[in-house]
């Protein structure tokens, strides 16, 4: 016989509605045949539950409040002080990469 894990969702739903089938039969006959046992009563779906308006805009609140509070602390951050170098500076940087190519060159010929 099968296991349930292999069995599809549409051969599920059959074994349930033979299991419902058999316990409305049995019920019917311990009912005939006066027994005294409890017959067995299938129970009955669970309705949905709806979340009422209020409800609904308590939870949005708390997520907005818990959403403003990530990011003010995540704001509090002092930027990183931005590096700004001097002309002297670009000059010299650049006066030696010049440098740099010219002897590259000067050996590539």
């Amino acid at each position: 016989m099968n296991s349930i894990a292999e069995l599809s969702v549409k051969q599920l739903r059959q074994v349930v509605n033979l299991k419902e089938k058999i316990e409305a039969l049995e019920n019917k006959l311990n009912q005939l045949a006066g027994s005294t046992a409890k017959p067995v009563v299938a129970k009955a779906s669970k309705k949905k539950r709806k979340m009422s308006a209020a409800g609904k805009a308590r939870i949005v609140a708390a997520l907005k409040a818990r959403w403003a509070k990530y990011k003010a602390a995540k704001a509090v951050k002092p930027a990183k002080k931005k590096f700004t170098m001097s002309a002297a500076a670009k000059a010299k940087i650049s006066a030696a990469a010049k440098a740099r190519w010219a002897k590259w060159k000067a050996a590539k010929k």
